[in-house]
């Protein structure tokens, strides 16, 4: 993985991006013999973007960085509940600035460059002409990894963006004119970050512009009320303006060189010349403004625009090439490096050069410093990890276990800062995405794969309190209502409530806290505290306290536990969190042969494949006509959302493997698009690489239900997309996969090998996987059935 010396000689980098930029060319030669494999020209950022999160469009940025420049369309326009789709949007036509941060409830540090008549407001979508956006075409517009480039047509200006780590670069390439003008619209809210309590911006009549602003955002404020997220920001700008001046939102105060409060900002107007270019670096930190300058003279002090250009796309090629994928299909190479751009964009390093970061009571914490003088760790922020055992974890153990390392490092000193394991982060903030909380599986499986370069003590004794306590518990840690879930062995229903009593989310918290439970006893059990692991295997059995006999569901009880009157299994949010009894009754990945148990193995088989059947109909989420995250909440299979991300690979367990083979690459196939609109399903929400991930590992064909938390974990087996895989893992070590025969409609696995081996499982062990070696698959396009196969599942 790559470290905090990110910057590549000049020469070298002008050699690769040259190479680079001739689109069609799989690879090119570097240092004669080396050749460079081109990923970037497969990636779209554009993919997906109708309906998306603040955080899903950042072109301009590095693998995990701080700084993430992008266009926003609507940024201004914030959203009611702080989670909404904002930012970008396909279908807009206008853009109103370029934001340098984006990430989940953080956003702010937004420029413009206009020319002409000073106008300080962004202006609505639909009367362009009442403020300072501007019409673009997509024609104009260029996104690549690393990079972003358009032209603002009502100023005939174009602007081009890159970054390095914490540090935006922007190009503005002004027509001739007497009156260009840069605008840092620092004081209003922005995508994410909720209404504003204080701002503040300064020009020094030079070359810098710095400030700060501090954010209370909505979802935060759910979870850790009164809790603020500052932002600060140190600019330099290589020409000095004519005149200058500031604005608290439409009001203009000329000559006046800073500002504070609410809608603040500062403007520089210059003379230019026909093309041409004025840059300006931005330095960003969340603990102080001389942090951000400590960051901009880091990273960028003698660095100018191309230079970090390049850097940046070597960065990113170099990351994207750690997995190497062969095949005929070029649309499924667009839909995998995209897919695997955004697993690395996803969390933003929060952490300063020196090792300051952002503590949870709103201090400046330090992290320990090696004996170079270089963080021990970094510190990041993140959306919760809802569903992403299933998808981000798995990847990371393969191929970025340092990253791994480092997000689990995070959320412990996050626990040792302020006693409870978060969810989402942001700033060290709580922000527990969805109120329950996973961080333990993660952990749990982190170390059951070698990745546990932390105080293991402390990280166990997180776990453990995070699912065995109640009292006093802090909202933000998630598991509010843990405690019936203890006590009576499930959660009651009763809507409106989240607490110590009940919870609307009955049914999926409880079938949640019962994988968590699971997930806890594994790492007990690896650290031999056999009294801890009983406990917690006990909690894990909860699920079948909700599980109706009769009709073969989980079914919400209500406080006298008593199974509820009126049931619809297919009604989300009465019980179930973003789905629904049908759905959720799926949902014991720790477990999948006691509900085979429980429903018969033929029942099984035939209600899984009738509820993907059914789910294709409509794109397996909520179909074309309803862009919206929420779509498909009433369905049995929604791929948008991640309770049911393990699903299709359950056939792995009931003794049907070809089925899914064939589901997870129909759904590859199908759910996964590459236009604005078709992208991750129809506006679905992508949550910081998820979705993404689960496409790579699908492609991949490895899969594990439980999320690795197992001692033995195993990666199950599926239907590789690609013909040839070369993996790059994180130790160093090499994992090829090969399948033979391969196509859309050669989905089907006939013969299994592993380093020359015959394989005659659906599985193969993680621990295996990491050695490195040659996985073969024979593909053809009929079924094998399990006959030809001596054991169905793992078994221990």
């Amino acid at each position: 993985m790559f470290k905090e010396n990110f910057l590549i000689k000049k020469s070298k980098l002008y050699t690769v991006l040259l190479c680079l930029i001739f689109l069609g060319l799989e690879s090119c030669t570097k240092n004669n013999n080396e050749k460079v494999f081109n990923t970037i020209q497969y990636v779209n950022p554009n993919i997906g973007t109708a309906h998306s999160r603040w955080f899903f469009y950042t072109p301009a940025s590095l693998p995990f960085g701080m700084a993430k420049l992008a266009p926003t369309t609507d940024g201004h326009y914030g959203n009611v509940h702080g989670f909404e789709a904002v930012g970008y949007d396909e279908r807009h036509t206008s853009i109103e600035g370029f934001a340098n941060l984006h990430e989940f409830q953080i956003g702010g540090i937004k420029l413009m460059p206009t020319t002409g008549k000073l106008i300080t407001i962004p202006g609505k979508l639909e009367e362009v002409e009442k403020g300072y956006r501007s019409n673009f075409d997509r024609a104009d517009e260029v996104a690549k990894p690393g990079y972003y480039k358009v032209k603002l047509k009502d100023y005939n200006v174009t602007a081009e963006l890159t970054a390095t780590k914490r540090v935006g670069f922007h190009r503005y390439i002004f027509p001739k004119s007497s009156q260009s003008n840069i605008l840092f619209d620092i004081g209003n809210e922005l995508g994410e970050s909720g209404n504003i309590k204080d701002a503040f911006v300064e020009f020094d009549g030079a070359q810098y512009v710095k400030g700060y602003v501090i954010t209370t955002p909505k979802y935060v404020n759910k979870y850790q009320n009164g809790a603020e997220v500052p932002l600060y920001f140190i600019a330099q700008i290589n020409k000095k303006p004519e005149t200058f001046g500031v604005f608290n939102g439409d009001k203009i105060q000329n000559n006046k060189s800073k500002t504070t409060g609410l809608g603040a900002g500062v403007y520089l107007t210059f003379h230019t010349e026909q093309n041409e270019a004025i840059d300006v670096k931005v330095g960003l930190s969340y603990t102080s403004i001389e942090n951000a300058k400590l960051n901009l003279e880091a990273e960028a002090k003698d660095l100018e625009f191309e230079d970090a250009l390049a850097s940046a796309e070597t960065i990113w090629n170099n990351e994207l090439s750690k997995i190497k994928v062969e095949g005929d299909n070029e649309t499924d190479k667009i839909k995998f490096y995209t897919a695997l751009y955004h697993v690395l964009l996803g969390r933003g390093i929060a952490n300063d050069v020196n090792g300051a970061y952002p503590k949870n009571d709103g201090t400046i914490g330090q992290i320990p410093l090696d004996k170079d003088g270089n963080p021990k760790f970094n510190f990041y922020n993140t959306d919760a990890i809802w569903g992403g055992y299933w998808n981000l974890t798995q990847l990371w153990t393969l191929v970025w276990p340092e990253y791994l390392n480092d997000f689990v490092q995070t959320h412990l000193q996050v626990y040792k800062d302020a006693g409870w394991l978060g969810d989402g982060l942001a700033n060290s903030r709580y922000v527990s995405g969805v109120g329950t909380n996973f961080v333990g599986l993660v952990i749990a499986g982190a170390y059951n794969s070698g990745i546990k370069d932390y105080d293991v003590e402390l990280a166990y004794e997180a776990i453990l309190k995070d699912n065995l306590e109640y009292n006093n518990r802090a909202r933000g840690a998630g598991k509010i209502d843990i405690k019936p879930f203890l006590t009576k062995g499930y959660i009651p229903l009763e809507m409106g409530r989240e607490d110590s009593i009940a919870s609307e989310y009955s049914v999926s918290r409880s079938l949640e806290y019962s994988f968590s439970s699971y997930a806890g006893a594994q790492m007990a059990k690896a650290l031999g505290k056999t009294d801890d692991y009983n406990t917690l295997m006990a909690l894990s059995d909860n699920w079948r306290n909700l599980f109706d006999e009769e009709l073969a569901v989980v079914r919400p009880r209500d406080l006298d536990g008593k199974f509820v009157d009126n049931f619809d299994p297919t009604q989300p949010w009465r019980g179930f969190q973003e789905g629904n009894a049908n759905s959720y009754t799926f949902f014991v990945p720790h477990n999948p042969q006691g509900l085979i148990e429980k429903l018969g193995r033929d029942e099984f088989n035939k209600r899984l494949n009738q509820v993907f059947e059914a789910s294709q109909k409509n794109a397996f989420c909520g179909g074309a006509e309803n862009i919206d995250a929420f779509s498909g909440l009433s369905f049995a299979y929604n791929h948008g959302n991640q309770p049911c991300l393990h699903m299709p690979w359950l056939f792995n367990y009931s003794g049907k493997p070809w089925l899914t083979q064939k589901w997870t690459r129909t759904i590859c196939d199908e759910f996964y698009g590459t236009d604005g609109i078709h992208g991750y399903g129809y506006g679905q929400d992508e949550d910081q690489g998820q979705l993404s991930a689960w496409y790579v590992m699908a492609s991949l064909g490895l899969f594990d239900v439980q999320g690795l938390v197992e001692q033995d974990a195993t990666f199950q087996i599926g239907s590789p997309v690609f013909n040839h895989i070369d993996i790059k893992l994180g130790n160093g070590k090499n994992l090829i996969i090969q399948a033979n025969n391969n196509s859309l409609k050669n989905k089907y696995v006939q013969k299994v090998t592993f380093n020359n081996k015959d394989v005659d499982k659906r599985w193969i062990y993680r621990d295996s996987v990491l050695k490195g070696g040659m996985l073969k698959l024979e593909m053809d396009s009929i079924p094998k059935t399990i006959e030809a196969f001596k054991t169905i599942t793992p078994v221990k």
